[in-house]
């Protein structure tokens, strides 16, 4: 197995070890280790706090970007939707994981898989309901505003 993965596990077992979620996360470029992070729910209580998402921004801050073209993840298990949606956003070449939403499902932890099944369906018929509510006439619109400021 790959250096790179195996400090991913060796994070998530740690991570377990200290109360959180067996998750762990590791960014590379160029072969080095850019930034890591574990799962950080059980200290911040912050849904956000994934070990990619806190790798992905350790690794903009430090290269004051938004692009990681070039950067590969390698993660303990299979990125939630967010997670993924988020390496997709920074521009992430290449995903390696180890153990599958699947597993993670099979040990107690099956938010992922449900989002991932619901995301299949058509908007209307997802349990997250979208409403959209459209702007006022006498709004300001913030995207024409951004578009012509770009």
């Amino acid at each position: 197995m790959d250096h790179f993965m195996k400090r991913a596990i060796e994070l998530a077992i740690n991570n377990v070890k200290d109360g959180g979620q067996p998750f762990g996360a590791v960014l590379v470029k160029e072969q080095d280790i850019i930034a890591e992070g574990v799962n950080e729910l059980h200290k911040k209580h912050d849904v956000s706090g994934h070990a990619e998402l806190l790798a992905i921004r350790r690794a903009q801050e430090q290269f004051q970007t938004n692009d990681l073209a070039g950067f590969t993840m390698y993660a303990s298990g299979e990125p939630c939707p967010m997670c993924l949606t988020a390496m997709y956003f920074a521009g992430i070449d290449k995903v390696y994981y180890c153990q599958s939403v699947d597993d993670a499902f099979h040990a107690g932890l099956g938010k992922s898989k449900m989002i991932y099944e619901d995301l299949k369906n058509a908007r209307d018929d997802r349990e997250l309901k979208l409403v959209q509510m459209p702007l006022q006439e006498d709004q300001d619109n913030p995207m024409k505003l951004w578009k012509e400021n770009v």
